[in-house]
This record gives structure tokens, sequence and C-alpha cells, in this order.
């Protein structure tokens, strides 16, 4: 029963309708008998930072997504080593008086593409925004070398150049055995693929930030392609357990349940 007294948790975005963030959350909070309550909220960018001080001051937090996970950074006072570096923020919670902030993409990343036994080579990463810069985090930490990939020229060469300044190698695309998607591309089934495979034609491993019920196309089309091939569900789980670990030290995120209701959305 949500009451007066309930921790109240929200993920921010636009769109955020098809978010399972709440529903994963939401089971783990009933399975731990917490009192506490998951919602999504959609949100401009310049509500963005109000929302997270507000929430935070209550007692609570959440999650932030596309397009907002740069824009958050700004109403972070206390922020994790790793959210500083890549200048980007999904996770954030009240402490003491204080906002804190986190960037769980960065684990999240690291146990899906462990589970596809991803060469640590090259990456191409497709998009330039906060998912991106969880990918070259995670790319710094194994000492991977980074291709990217956008539409529009002028962003690709900024982010090369936040790339290589985070100490990150840039590589070219064919050289890449590992792609990431981290664009919206794939939330609708008309969506374009976010990457060819001519791109890179020596890939053996392709992981979708994105989830649909059924996989994303992208996903489904590089699996028949003969990559190891997974959407964002993985993901997803992963990266929330993380966050959940940040707004709940003493419990132990219930991931085997918090999968179950994932997975079971996507059916």
């Amino acid at each position: 029963m949500v009451g007066a007294s309930s921790r109240v948790f929200a993920i921010l975005g636009s769109p955020v309708a098809h978010s399972l963030s709440p529903t994963m959350h939401n089971a783990a909070f009933r399975a731990l008998g917490l009192d506490a309550v998951y919602i999504a909220l959609r949100c401009d960018p310049g509500q963005v930072e109000h929302l997270i001080r507000a929430i935070g001051a209550a007692g609570g937090g959440g999650n932030v997504t596309v397009p907002h996970k740069e824009t958050a950074v700004s109403a972070i006072d206390r922020p994790s080593d790793a959210m500083r570096r890549v200048g980007a923020c999904n996770t954030f919670w009240g402490e003491h008086g204080a906002t804190a902030g986190d960037n769980t993409d960065i684990e999240g990343l690291n146990v899906a593409l462990q589970d596809l036994d991803a060469p640590a080579t090259a990456w191409l990463v497709a998009g330039t925004g906060g998912g991106a810069r969880a990918v070259v985090g995670a790319a710094r930490e194994k000492g991977v070398a980074i291709a990217v990939r956008s539409r529009d020229p002028e962003r690709r060469r900024k982010f090369e150049e936040w790339t290589r300044a985070s100490g990150v190698t840039v590589t070219a695309p064919a050289s890449c055995e590992v792609l990431i998607n981290t664009t919206p591309l794939g939330l609708t089934y008309t969506d374009h693929l976010p990457i060819a495979l001519d791109e890179a034609p020596g890939a053996c491993v392709a992981l979708d930030m994105v989830y649909q019920r059924g996989e994303t196309v992208w996903t489904r089309s590089m699996r028949q392609s003969g990559l190891r091939a997974a959407d964002g569900r993985g993901l997803l789980v992963a990266q929330g357990a993380a966050a959940f670990q940040r707004w709940f030290p003493a419990e132990s995120p219930p991931i085997d349940i918090m999968r179950a209701a994932v997975d079971d959305a996507l059916r």
C-alpha cells in the first residue's frame, strides 16, 4: 500500500511510456516488502533539475533516460567518479540534504557484454548521447578502442574529441568486432537499422541498448547474420540492480525477480 511515508522513485525521460523500469523496480520493492513506489515521468530538459532535487529532497531517487542523461549532471551535488568522468547521470538519490548521482549504465554494459562473450578489441558505437558516454566509460575500464557512428558529422567530431580526451583511442569502424546501439532507433518497428553490418564486416557481437517486445528488429537482424546479439533487457536489469544498491545499501537487489518481471513484460 502506497502512503504518505512511501519513498518515491521515478524515471525521467522523453519518451518514457515504454520504460520497464517501473515494472522491474516495483516488483523488487514488493518482493522485499519495501515501502516505496516507482513511477515514470515524462519531462522536458528544463524540468529535469527541479524534479531530481525535489524527489531527492523527499527521500527518494530514480533514473534518467533519453535524452536527459547529460542534462541531469547539473542537478547532482555529489557525483560518483564514474559519473564525473563520463559526464552523464542515469541514477540519482537524496543523501543528507544533497543530491547524489552515478552512472550505473557502465556496470550494466559490462555485464551485458560479458554475457555475450564480447572481445575487448574495438567497439563501434552508434550515437553520441548519454548512453554513448557510458560506452566510452566501459571502454576506458577495459582498454578498448572506440569508433563512432552519428548522422551528424559535427556531433561525431566533438564526441571523438571528447573520447580521446577521456583516454580512449578512436579507431575506424571497419576494425570493430563489437557493435553497440545507444540511439533510440528501435523503439518502434518502423525505425531504420542503427548500424549496418557492412560498416564493420568483422563484427561478431551486437548489443542494442533498446529493448522491445520480441526483441528489436536490429537485434534479430544481427543474430540472423551470425552475430551473438542481445537487446537491452539484460542491460536494463544489470544497471537497475546497481541503481537499487545505491538507493538501498542495506538490501541485496532481487535480481531474479527483476529479470523475471522484465521478461514477462516483453513476452
